[in-house]
C-alpha cells in the first residue's frame, strides 16, 4: 500500500504557500528600497507586488490608491512607475504631495547618506527631510479626509479628462 497525501493536506499546503508568497511580494518592494539605499517607508504597506527591469525601470502595484500623512499629505496611485538606482528614484509617476491647497507630482527622490536626508523634487522645487521620517512602512487610508485638515484639490489622476 503506497503512502499518499490527503487532498485536504494539499489544499492547506497550497493555501499556506499563497499566503506566504503574497506576504513576500508585499515586503519584497520594501526590501528592494533598502537594497538601493532608500528608506523602506517611502511606500505604504498596501504595495502588493512590483516588477524591476535590468535598466532600473520599475512598476509597483498597490491594492488601491490611497493617502499617507507624513509632514505633508501624500497620494499614491494604484500603479507607481519610475527608474531606480542606488539612493535615487527618477521619472516618478503615481505619487503626489499636497502643498497648501494644490497637489504636485513628485518627480525625483534622492538620498544624501552623509547628511542623512532625503530630497523630494516637485518640478523645479525641492524639499529635504531627515531619512528617519521614512524608516517605518506607513499604513494607507482610502480617503484623504481621514486626515485632519486634508481638504483640498483633487490629485491630477482623479480629474476628468476633457477633450479639446
Amino acid at each position: 500500500m503506497a503512502n499518499s497525501l490527503s487532498p485536504s493536506f494539499l489544499s492547506v499546503a497550497a493555501l499556506l504557500f499563497l499566503v506566504l508568497s503574497s506576504a513576500t511580494a508585499s515586503s519584497g518592494v520594501h526590501d528592494l528600497l533598502k537594497k538601493y539605499g532608500l528608506p523602506k517607508g517611502l511606500l505604504p504597506h498596501s504595495a502588493k507586488d512590483y516588477t524591476l527591469n535590468d535598466d532600473g525601470t520599475f512598476e509597483v502595484r498597490l491594492k488601491k490608491p490611497c493617502y499617507v500623512q507624513f509632514t505633508d499629505l501624500v497620494y499614491y496611485d494604484k500603479t507607481i512607475r519610475g527608474k531606480i538606482s542606488y539612493g535615487l528614484i527618477t521619472n516618478i509617476e503615481g505619487i503626489q504631495v499636497k502643498k497648501v491647497f494644490v497637489w504636485f507630482p513628485i518627480s525625483r527622490i534622492q538620498v544624501d547618506e552623509d547628511e542623512e536626508t532625503i530630497e523630494f523634487k516637485v518640478g523645479f522645487l525641492s524639499e529635504s527631510f531627515p531619512t528617519k521620517t521614512f524608516k517605518d512602512v506607513p499604513d494607507c487610508k482610502d480617503n484623504k479626509d481621514s486626515y485632519r485638515g486634508a481638504a483640498g484639490l483633487i490629485p491630477v489622476e482623479l480629474l476628468p479628462v476633457a477633450e479639446v
